[in-house]
Formats: C-alpha cells, structure tokens, sequence
C-alpha cells in the first residue's frame, strides 16, 4: 500500500500468552496546505489523495467552488534525514479574480486527525459561504437504501480491511449506488478527499446524492455537506446538536445511529420516501 500503510512488530497477548507478530498499521503524517506559497493549514492525515483533500478543504471554507478555481497543485520541497522529498508540503495556486481564504480560515496551529474546522462554529459563516442551496433538492430516498448504506460503504473500506483504523466516507446516489469512497485518519478528510474529488471532475454541486459517514456527524462535516451541495448525509453514530441546528436550517436531511433496518432522523424526514 506504499506510504498509506506500514508494518511493525507488536506483542499479542491472548490470556497469559505472549506471541510476537508483525501489524499493519495505518500511516498518519502532518501535510501543510500553502496557497500563494503562505501557509495556510497543516492537518494530520493518510498520505494519499492530497491534491482533493486540499480542494475539499477550500470547498468546505468557501474559497473555491470550481476546477477553474484552481490553477496549480503540486508538492515543494519538503525533505526527510536522507534528502528524499516527503510529499508533506503542498502549494496551491489560485486562479485570477478568486480570493484567497480569509485570514480568519488560516490555521495557526497543527490540526488533529479529529479535528475538522477547530473552533468555527457560527452558522451564519456557513449560511452566508455556502454557494448554494439544498433546501429545493428534490430528491427522495427509500428507508430500505438507507439502511443498506453502512454495508455498502464498509464493503469500500480496502484499507480498514488491513489495518482496522480508519474512517471512511462514501457518496451514493439516492438509489444506493456508489459514486466515490474516501478513507482517512480524520474523518473531515475523507469527506473532504471526497468533495475536492467531485470538484476536480466539475460535479459541483452534488445534488441528488447522499452522504454516509462511518462515525458520528459532527458540525464540520455536516457544513462540508451543506458547502458540497449535498441534500443528505447519513452517519452509523450520532449527530451533534450544532450539527442537527445546522442541517435543519441548511435544508439537509440528517441521519443518524444507522443500525441494521433502524435509523434516527433529524432533520427534514419528508426526503425519506
């Protein structure tokens, strides 16, 4: 799996047995986000999909809501102990007339892998960004897609298969499909590998579609959905407040504790057919 996993050498303990084994594990590593060669972030995440974590990022805060917005992605000169390049170091051009993220969205600071937008937590930033609207998407979803969306998102999951230390994000149609699967250290960066993905392809915004999330639905990637176009988002755990505020006055149709055939909804049920 290249720089996304590693191998190490750990104990099992089994009752009072003790047997040495050799573990895959997940790689975790910070990638800093520069836009006009200024730093504007550094995140912990899987190495992998860098270029459409960092759209997603500048899609969730506003900045950028079209391929066209971007004119360059690449990686700089960042080095290890033996001079090879780390690929930790990304640098973003914008494209003339797009402006640069407020300072306010620079992040001083090393960002967790459960962190997503640390400390924003205003709806109005998010009603005033947002490019456009979910409240009129008309799309309907059966109870039973609903319910086969945990399955149908782990079945996705290559890497948790080896490693089991994962989350995962998935975007299906409201027939179940699967469009895209992301998996990462930090759940708001498989949403956003997901959403800077879409972006690159100019399928901005994702009506129609669903979100699924492997963990809870915390604020921040309800506001990725919301930023995305995206009308509905389903989680296996539950919603934050914040994020049930947020989907009820966005428009979005908020599922949560997704378990076998039950679910919870929050927010907007007449989407669920």
């Amino acid at each position: 799996m290249g720089r996304v996993t590693t191998r190490r050498k750990v104990v099992r303990l089994s009752g009072s047995a003790k047997t040495d084994r050799i573990e895959t594990m997940v790689v975790e590593e910070p990638l800093e986000i520069r836009v006009g060669g200024e730093s504007l972030m550094v995140t912990m995440r899987t190495p992998g999909d860098d270029f459409d974590l960092a759209a997603g990022f500048l899609v969730s805060e506003g900045v950028i809501t079209k391929s066209a917005d971007l004119l360059t992605m690449k990686f700089c000169a960042g080095t290890d102990e033996t001079g090879a390049n780390t690929y930790n170091l990304l640098d973003l051009q914008l494209a003339p007339g797009v402006e640069p993220p407020e300072p306010g969205v620079k992040r001083q600071f090393t960002t967790t892998a459960a962190c997503g937008i640390c400390g924003k937590e205003s709806l109005d930033d998010v009603r005033t960004k947002a490019a456009w609207t979910v409240h009129d998407d008309p799309v309907r979803i059966a109870p039973e897609t609903l319910t086969e969306l945990p399955g149908r998102l782990r079945k996705a999951q290559k890497i948790f298969d080896r490693t089991g230390g994962l989350h995962a994000a998935g975007l299906f149609t409201a027939e179940g499909d699967l469009l895209s699967a992301s998996e990462d250290v930090g759940r708001h960066n498989a949403v956003d590998k997901l959403i800077g993905r879409a972006l690159r392809e100019d399928r901005l915004p994702l009506r129609g579609t669903i979100l699924m999330v492997s963990g809870r639905a915390s604020f921040e990637l309800v506001q990725k959905a919301v930023m995305a176009g995206i009308p509905a988002m389903a989680a296996v755990s539950a919603p934050s407040s914040l994020a049930a505020d947020l989907a009820a006055e966005s428009g979005l149709t908020l599922a949560g504790f997704l378990r076998g055939d039950t679910t919870n909804l929050y927010t907007h049920p007449d989407r669920i057919a």
